[in-house]
């Protein structure tokens, strides 16, 4: 590759083809059956813009580019973000995280056939402790009730 400028061989002729336009350097380019561009060419994977849609304070507030290679690695930060705020928000309201998942979603290109992780979800379950709620109440006198008379000091 010269310049950005990938200079291909055609394996029938041993002859250079014309040059290609590299949009996505340090990739193959091969082009895979059945696809349009190799991977270094893919006008998709150069233009693929990913955003938050969620209304927490985390990043990709507004739509960025990620490249195929890196987007495992940048999605599962990014959904960390909102496991993180997670446990913030439990903490702050006297909560306690019961769970907490993170899925990722692959796709692969259309046009060059790469695959890349396209986006990812997270689930939480936060339990806050509402004392001001009577079922709650009953709660805890029922638990202190079946408690009662368990610790038994016979040495007296």
């Amino acid at each position: 590759m010269i310049g950005g400028v990938g200079f291909g061989m055609n394996p029938y002729t041993n002859q250079i083809q014309r040059p290609t336009v590299v949009k996505n350097p340090g990739e193959s380019m091969e082009v895979s059956p059945g696809r349009k561009s190799s991977p270094a060419e893919c006008e998709t994977c150069k233009n693929r813009k990913y955003k938050d849609g969620s209304d927490e304070m985390v990043s990709f507030k507004s739509a960025a580019h990620i490249s195929p290679s890196a987007s495992a690695s940048r999605v599962m930060a990014h959904e960390m973000e909102h496991v993180s705020n997670a446990y913030s928000k439990a903490q702050e309201g006297n909560g306690k995280v019961l769970q907490a998942s993170v899925t990722l979603h692959t796709a692969i290109c259309p046009e060059c056939g790469r695959a890349y992780v396209s986006g990812g979800e997270t689930r939480t379950a936060i339990q806050y402790k509402n004392e001001s709620n009577p079922y709650q109440k009953n709660l805890k006198s029922m638990q202190a009730d079946a408690f009662r008379g368990a610790n038994v000091d016979l040495a007296v």
